[in-house]
């Protein structure tokens, strides 16, 4: 199973069924568990300008297939289509399922508060 074939299996059954989360963690292991997690924790927000999935210690912007995390920065291979972060995973995951939190506001305007 490769994360093509997932990503077609969840936009076919509209919603994450044992199966698919199965296939998920089957192709991408502990990212993909916490990426399960956090779309299921509601944890994946969709502002006006960017999707941010909210971490245990920060927020991360995801934004074109790629996060500010330090796991994509340092350890995936960004020019190979089968490395994502977690946070790359549950956005994509929420995006397929209608699970996106979404603020009317611009993430850029929240972040100066935080």
């Amino acid at each position: 199973m490769t994360e093509t074939e997932w990503q077609r299996a969840l936009d076919d059954a509209g919603e994450l069924d044992p199966s698919i989360t199965e296939r998920i963690i089957d192709v991408h292991g502990d990212r993909g568990v916490r990426a399960i997690e956090a779309v299921a924790e509601r944890r994946v927000k969709q502002y006006l300008d960017f999707t941010v999935v909210v971490g245990h210690s920060d927020e991360y912007v995801v934004e074109d297939g790629g996060c500010t995390c330090k796991d994509s920065a340092y350890n995936l291979d960004a020019d190979d289509d089968s490395q994502r972060c977690w946070h790359v995973l549950a956005a994509a995951i929420a995006r397929r399922i209608g699970a996106l939190d979404h603020h009317d506001m611009w993430y850029s305007d929240v972040r100066e508060f935080l």
